[in-house]
């Protein structure tokens, strides 16, 4: 029996204009993870899926809709066999289990896919790279988004922050002076697929209004990663703030939203703004580390059905 793990993530600045060529930084979030674990099973028996989570059992192979909540998982299954040179379905049994909400800017599709290369890869004897599951899980990331920037599945396969622009080398960063988020849920479903592609419309249709909107998204989050390797946690809440006014200019932002993060900044919070597509899902809340309960109390008054504090480090964990 084998199990790997994977976190959570949440974008910290540079969401939608990261699908447009403009860096974006992502942390992970290790209070969520998705968890897979294979186990041999009887011969003649096949590959099966279990989603504990989604009371799901599936035979790979069997012919399902792309529609059908067990597609992306046979999906990811089959591509990673295909990567470790694996031309017949082995007989296991994999079952997968995740904290990380759906559809709520936090990774979870990423993270559960994530863990599933990485348990088949390890449990088949062919460990793979961060880079290489970070490759196979963009091609689930598709699946579940159009078109994916490839944000999600690099920050969660390499498990630290990262500093990403789109068809560039993967660039870690050290967190100089550890900070706080609060993560605040809306409790509503955020429509990824629909958002972006609604995004991708209004681009179409106003190019030089978008393409200046993602400059200006790209700037804050090159300072961003200034402020967070300079240890400046002060200015990185006012970018997080500038990022949010922006993020509502595209469409994205909704009255849920808008409600939680002037919640947090009443509360006290350095900057506050949505984090993933938007119309739903989460927000995030930079902090004190001695306000994060205060904040997150604030949250769950204003209405947030489920309340993550995550601490934001690099991954040695260095820093004061």
């Amino acid at each position: 029996m084998t199990t790997a793990c994977a976190p959570g993530k949440v974008i910290l600045c540079g969401e939608h204009a990261v699908v447009y060529g403009r860096p974006a930084i992502a942390v992970p979030v290790t209070q969520v993870r998705a968890c897979a674990t294979v186990a041999e099973a009887g011969e003649g028996e096949g590959l099966r899926i279990h989603a504990t989570d989604l009371q799901l059992w599936h035979r790979v192979g069997t012919a399902i809709p792309a529609a059908h909540p067990a597609y992306p998982l046979e999906t990811t299954v089959q591509h990673t066999l295909q990567r470790l040179g694996i031309a017949y379905l082995p007989d296991l049994t994999l079952t997968i289990s995740s904290t990380v909400p759906i559809a709520r800017g936090l990774g979870s599709g990423a993270a559960v896919a994530t863990a599933i290369v990485r348990a088949l890869a390890q449990h088949l004897g062919q460990p793979l790279s961060p880079q290489e599951v970070s490759d196979l899980v963009y091609q689930t990331e598709v699946i579940h988004h159009g078109t994916p920037s490839g944000i999600d599945n690099t920050v969660i396969a390499f498990e630290q922050p990262v500093f990403f622009v789109k068809g560039k080398p993967i660039e870690t960063l050290r967190v100089q002076r550890p900070f706080w988020l609060v993560i605040g849920d809306t409790g509503i479903r955020g429509p990824t697929k629909e958002v972006v592609g609604d995004v991708r419309r209004a681009w179409q249709a106003q190019p030089e209004r978008y393409e200046a909107l993602f400059d200006r998204m790209g700037s804050i989050a090159r300072q961003a990663r200034e402020a967070i390797e300079s240890g400046k946690v002060e200015a990185l809440g006012k970018l997080m703030d500038e990022n949010q006014e922006l993020l509502r200019a595209i469409g994205v932002s909704s009255p849920e939203l808008e409600k939680l993060i002037y919640a947090a900044r009443a509360a006290g919070a350095l900057g506050a703004k949505l984090c993933g597509a938007g119309r739903g899902g989460n927000m995030i809340a930079l902090v004190r580390r001695g306000q994060a309960q205060h904040v997150a109390k604030a949250l769950r008054d204003a209405g947030a059905s489920l309340v993550i504090v995550t601490k934001v480090q690099s991954a040695s964990g260095d820093g004061p």
